[in-house]
């Protein structure tokens, strides 16, 4: 029998500072790659569900803000539906991406996502997880992209039910999933600070 032929695995390098120019040309000022950069915006004018401001910073092990990372979402509907192919429960708002990806910002590094506030998905033993919107993080000296969630301090009965949120051992640490909220022009802002490493280190999924 004759063996297929096969490749090498390639070794695995840091995202780097170019990641930007291939995914966020506009935001690089590299123009006429895409009008806009893919995953900017996330919603219009129809989208159905409460809108919402997702905020944040990463930070790294001494506590310094990242200007340099990317960061996508995804996330549910309002009525925790995915706009995906594989959804098969129903079919998700089509005024809703359920997908968005920014930079950091190169002078604070702050992100921010508008985008609206999904509903709950059920996990793969059919109980209900609690409202979450999944982030993907890269930035240079990240050799391998970060998974992590975030959760909504203001939906205390779900958070008690999820069974991922529930799965975590340490409170302490499932604390550092869940997004503070507050007010801004009349919207609703849930901030949510990332932190690599050290004291208060964000829980990550190997994913």
């Amino acid at each position: 029998m004759t063996r297929p032929n096969t490749l090498k695995e390639t070794p695995s390098q840091t995202a780097g500072p170019y990641v930007h120019i291939g995914l966020t040309p506009n935001w690089c000022d590299i123009e006429g790659v895409y009008p806009k950069d893919l995953g900017r915006t996330m919603v219009d004018a129809e989208t159905a569900g409460e809108r919402i401001i997702v905020s944040g910073r990463i930070f790294d092990g001494s506590g310094v803000p990242l200007k340099d990372a990317l960061i996508e979402i995804w996330q549910a509907d309002a009525n925790g539906l995915y706009n995906s192919p594989l959804e098969k429960r129903g079919e998700a708002d089509p005024h809703f991406t359920g997908w968005g990806r920014q930079a950091t910002d190169g002078t604070t590094g702050e992100y921010r996502f508008e985008t609206i506030k999904p509903g709950r998905v059920p996990y793969r033993d059919g109980r209900l997880m609690a409202p979450h919107i999944s982030f993907w993080i890269v930035a240079r000296g990240i050799n391998l992209g970060l998974h992590t969630r975030m959760y909504f301090a203001d939906e205390d009965a779900a958070n008690g039910e999820c069974p991922v949120l529930s799965g975590i051992g340490s409170k302490a640490r499932a604390a550092t999933l869940i997004a503070s909220r507050g007010e801004v022009d009349d919207a609703a802002i849930y901030t949510f600070d990332i932190h690599l490493q050290g004291d208060g280190e964000t829980i990550f999924f190997d994913v």
